[in-house]
């Protein structure tokens, strides 16, 4: 993997209950919002592209266009929390380490633009994550440097997860201002998706 590379985490196991549908396979913008998520990391220049997938995950895959930069993992525990895929796809990282890993749920569509333009803030930074924010308020992707895989892989439901690493390193976290008001949007239920869609 060349130096600067970046890996995405793409999070789509879970139940989708709250949107009372599979929300990787909503419409978005003419395919399917796991293939929207998919071409906007890659085209952001994300090096490769590791998708957990859980629950309906063979539906799921059959919907995927493939791509070299594609990969599948599936996560039989993802009953257990979040977690166990945040662990489960860095564990499927190239051991050549990237230069950062960023983590997107598939109800998180993002903008080629954005995911690009915070990868090179957290390339020419000496920040350990780089989260985007909109009005001052915090949103995702966001970005952790390949030194805290260790403590990544260590993460739990107990501690809330990511949380627990960005509270742990908010001294070495740079917050990056965008204009751009996606970088807030959580697609969990129907009204949420309506709101935004077509944006």
């Amino acid at each position: 993997m060349p130096a600067g590379s970046f890996v995405a985490i793409l999070l789509a196991a879970g139940e989708s209950t709250r949107m009372g549908q599979m929300k990787a396979l909503l419409d978005w913008e003419g395919t399917s919002l796991i293939n929207y998520q998919v071409s906007t990391l890659l085209d952001a220049g994300i090096a490769e592209v590791i998708m957990v997938l859980g629950y309906e995950s063979e539906a799921i895959q059959k919907e995927v266009v493939p791509y070299d930069r594609l990969r599948c993992v599936v996560n039989h525990a993802y009953r257990e929390g979040k977690t166990t895929s945040i662990k489960l796809g860095l564990s499927a990282v190239d051991e050549a380490s990237p230069h950062g890993v960023m983590f997107l749920n598939v109800d998180q569509p993002r903008k080629t633009d954005t995911i690009a333009m915070l990868m090179e803030c957290h390339h020419d930074s000496s920040a350990q994550i780089t989260i985007p924010t909109y009005h001052q308020k915090g949103g995702h992707p966001i970005i952790f440097d390949s030194i805290l895989i260790p403590e990544l892989l260590c993460v739990n439901e107990e501690t809330f997860g990511l949380k627990h690493i960005t509270d742990a390193y908010s001294k070495q976290t740079q917050r990056v201002e965008v204009d751009d008001s996606s970088v807030l949007w959580d697609l969990n239920t129907p009204d949420q998706y309506n709101e935004v869609h077509g944006t």
